[in-house]
């Protein structure tokens, strides 16, 4: 049974006098992985931006959890479930990896077992318990990355918003973040909303793709027949 996480209806967002986004429609299943692609400029990072209350909609319609949102405040969305990885990467340097995560645990449900997920998050990611001690800031960008995925997930969220996980980032850590959103979506029912210009990469975990084009949503596709495709550059 399918449980839809987030929808989007006809949301209209933008700065200022700019007008980004021009109605468009997008949803998360739980255990679902759904990318949004398009270019530079698109209004991908508005869109999350806006899911997250950090962009005041000015039109249309977001439901988390099948509770309108449209006009709730950031805190109130992140206390009911909902977590944003920006794509630069958000530690606090001067904290060791342990004391980073346990910041990441202020967010999560009252009654949360903190060592319990703290376990489970560095059973995913090996090196936050062999370094716990040292501080984050002294981690390499992959590194870190690893560290602001598994803040978020310590507020136990049940959905996931990342801007541009892979950006500067070497293949094979890449390959392991994005493995390990894979099993999250597996087997935490997570639902995860992926904003990636690595197409390829992000299509090996994805369900579902979304295309922006100038604001607009030009495409609604299953990744497997994305994957298909030739190329994607006449979608960009």
């Amino acid at each position: 049974m399918t449980e839809t996480l987030l929808e989007v209806t006809g949301l209209v967002a933008g700065h200022g006098r700019k007008q980004v986004l021009h109605g468009i429609d997008l949803r998360v299943e739980a255990g679902e992985i759904v990318t949004l692609m398009g270019h530079n400029g698109a209004g991908k990072t508005t869109a999350i931006r806006s899911v997250l209350g950090a962009v005041r909609p000015r039109g249309g319609s977001i439901a988390i959890g099948g509770r309108d949102t449209t006009r709730d405040p950031v805190r109130r969305i992140v206390a009911a479930g909902t977590a944003l990885i920006p794509s630069e990467r958000f530690v606090f340097p001067d904290l060791s990896v342990h004391d980073n995560l346990m910041l990441g645990a202020a967010n999560a449900p009252a009654g949360s077992d903190r060592e319990e997920r703290l376990a489970t998050v560095q059973q995913l990611f090996p090196i936050l318990q062999e370094r716990a001690g040292q501080l984050a800031g002294s981690f390499s960008g992959g590194q870190q990355r690893m560290v602001s995925l598994a803040m978020a997930l310590m507020a136990r969220p049940r959905l996931l918003l990342l801007d541009e996980p892979s950006l500067g980032l070497a293949p094979s850590v890449v390959e392991t973040i994005f493995g390990r959103l894979r099993e999250l979506a597996d087997t935490e029912r997570l639902g995860i909303l992926l904003l990636e210009q690595n197409v390829k990469q992000a299509l090996q975990i994805a369900d579902r793709a979304y295309v922006l084009r100038s604001g607009s949503m030009i495409l609604e596709e299953s990744a497997e027949l994305m994957r298909q495709r030739a190329d994607y550059w006449d979608l960009f």
